[in-house]
């Protein structure tokens, strides 16, 4: 049996994550996490959720290190912001508890610091701007046909809902860096993030960005290869934050026996 810790567990993904685990005959949530000081602690997770009782009282975050100690989960899964899953990787790293992050918006520095954690505590971890299964497949594709479409303008749109906080997506980011690679070319040189006044013409080594933000867009990533006389589109739309969870059940069994001490990615999970 794996079991398993939540952050943000009162949240939407934190919910249907705990709810599809619950589904699962070898996994178990045994520790629910909240933000620091919490109104929700002591209070049963499942009757917070509206699905009734599953004995897990949720706990303040402030608590990290006291309950991982206590209750010693194979797993803690944070799908949180920033900010804060840098916090929640360090302690847990520290507590050797095995990491599952599907949180964006990580600077440079922070993912050096997550991974030091990682590295320094010897666990395993998968971090991933996108955990659904048919992204991985996505990225897979534009990386390849990047390299064989390589005198072809490329532009990455990404669509979400009104409350998402960081832009571009970490999936956009994750797209155009693996296209920069498949060309030899670096982001931060060549890459443009949105197009205002008289910019001037595209030049052949650009990879455009942009981000829209609108209603209750679960998540749509476009990929355009464009060309003289056509043009080839790659399109991923997500049509529920399901997408997401089926692939952090994936992640939770293959990260109790992945290598220590080194960050896998979905890509790795799904063998890809």
């Amino acid at each position: 049996m794996i079991n398993v810790a939540v952050t943000g567990a009162g949240g939407r993904m934190g919910s249907m994550i705990i709810n599809t685990i619950l589904e699962q005959e070898d996994m178990q949530v045994i520790t629910a996490i909240e933000a620091p000081n919490t109104p929700l602690e002591g209070k049963d997770v499942g009757e917070v959720m509206g699905i009734g009782p599953i004995n897990v009282p949720i706990i303040g975050a402030e608590k990290l290190s006291e309950i991982l100690e206590a209750k010693k989960p194979d797993v803690l899964v944070d799908f949180t912001i920033a900010n804060a899953a840098v916090g929640t990787i360090k302690t847990t790293a520290e507590s050797g508890v095995n990491l599952v992050v599907g949180t964006t918006g990580f600077s440079d520095e922070q993912m050096a610091e997550n991974q030091k954690a990682v590295k320094e505590n010897m666990v395993g971890a998968v971090i991933s701007p996108n955990m659904a299964v048919g992204v991985n497949v996505f990225f897979k594709i534009v990386e390849e046909l990047a390299g064989i479409l390589t005198d072809y303008d490329v532009e990455i749109i990404e669509a979400h809902h009104k409350h998402k906080k960081d832009a571009p997506s970490g999936t956009a980011v994750k797209a155009a860096e693996l296209i920069a690679g498949a060309l030899n070319r670096k982001m931060d040189e060549v890459g443009v993030y949105g197009r205002e006044g008289m910019v001037g013409e595209r030049t052949p080594e650009e990879i455009g960005v942009h981000a829209v933000r609108g209603g209750d867009i679960v998540g749509d990533h476009t990929v355009l290869f464009a060309g003289d006389g056509e043009r080839l589109e790659i399109i991923h739309r997500a049509g529920s934050r399901q997408a997401f969870v089926n692939g952090v059940i994936k992640a939770i069994r293959y990260v109790v026996n992945a290598e220590k001490g080194e960050i896998s990615s979905m890509a790795d999970v799904l063998g890809l």
